[in-house]
């Protein structure tokens, strides 16, 4: 029986014709055959030229260390997929990571792909996983008048500093990082203020100063001394604090005063709480005071530290408006 040719696949017509058929040049991107891992150091090359924070690389390093227990980095990029990213995040939950770590690890593995993208290479899809609200902890006001209370004349340079600090940390909500990189020259106690020159954004920000705080920094300074290019809060040689000496100091100062709780980072999640709270401020200062670079963050901090939906609700409360009535309310 004769087949008719328009049933036929066409390499087949052209094989029985006696052609020969030429398999297709494509254009391949030379990276496509270099590891994750070697393709990752060229995003990381780019981003040190393009001006990214070193705090920024140090994360998208140790980001990318922790991604290694799940995906293989040491795989030809090329054979990245969507059902290898996807194996990749299914792993990650089995091995009981949180929600929130996920999320982090691909951001930072979205900002690679989308830089591949831009160099040509082919990227898999990857779940853009939104972080799920939760209540940060802070500091209650025991723990901090504990902390705050001011060591006696014989304690030694390093007690009495990082007094200081914890001070400056309520009353600015500052970043650990903030507080490292400030030097003499920034402090303005004349003007009430400091002029932070290294912040996470890259931007400058006034940091303002209460009386009190003038009043602590001013006595501090003079015991401190130093040149005008010397960090403001520094070890007992006058050197700067290293971000692990710092993290260090405040945790043995807190647990000295009693205080289980010492993360740096909750001063300013008890600066945002306080701030909204008990001193009633709004959200756009607050975004000022903190250094965000948008609202999203603030409005966190204003969801789950809501000051607006707990005043006056006593007037409002229909359980307090029953009790109010005497109402009475019988078991049956």
């Amino acid at each position: 029986m004769i087949q008719k040719l328009d049933t036929l696949p066409k390499s087949q017509i052209l094989c029985e014709a006696g052609c020969h058929i030429m398999k297709k040049i494509t254009m391949k991107n030379s990276s496509e055959n270099s590891t994750v891992t070697e393709v990752f150091e060229r995003f990381i090359k780019a981003s040190l030229a393009k001006g990214v924070s070193e705090r920024t690389i140090k994360t998208y390093r140790s980001h990318l260390k922790c991604v290694s227990r799940h995906l293989d980095i040491d795989m030809q990029y090329c054979e990245l997929s969507n059902d290898v990213t996807n194996g990749m995040i299914v792993s990650m939950r089995e091995s009981g990571l949180a929600h929130n770590s996920i999320s982090s690890y691909t951001r930072v593995l979205r900002t690679f792909f989308n830089w591949c993208s831009d160099e040509g290479l082919s990227v898999p899809k990857i779940p853009n996983l939104k972080d799920i609200e939760t209540v940060k902890e802070t500091y209650t006001d025991e723990e901090l008048n504990r902390l705050l209370k001011k060591p006696n004349k014989k304690t030694s340079f390093c007690e009495y500093r990082d007094w200081v600090i914890v001070n400056f940390l309520l009353n600015s909500g500052c970043r650990a990082a903030t507080v490292r990189n400030i030097q003499n020259r920034d402090v303005y106690l004349e003007n009430h203020q400091i002029i932070s020159r290294h912040n996470k954004n890259g931007k400058i920000q006034v940091i303002p100063l209460c009386e009190a705080m003038v009043s602590i920094l001013r006595s501090y300074m003079e015991i401190r001394g130093g040149t005008d290019t010397e960090y403001l809060f520094c070890n007992e040689h006058g050197e700067m604090l290293s971000e692990n000496a710092l993290r260090l100091t405040i945790a043995r100062y807190n647990e000295r005063r009693g205080v289980t709780k010492t993360s740096i980072h909750l001063f300013r999640h008890t600066f945002a709480r306080k701030y909204l709270v008990d001193c009633g401020g709004d959200a756009f200062t607050l975004q000022r005071l903190l250094g965000h670079s948008t609202l999203d963050m603030t409005k966190h901090y204003c969801n789950i530290f809501d000051a607006d939906i707990t005043k006056n609700y006593e007037m409002f409360s229909p359980l307090a408006q029953m009790k109010g009535h005497n109402a009475k309310i019988d078991i049956k």
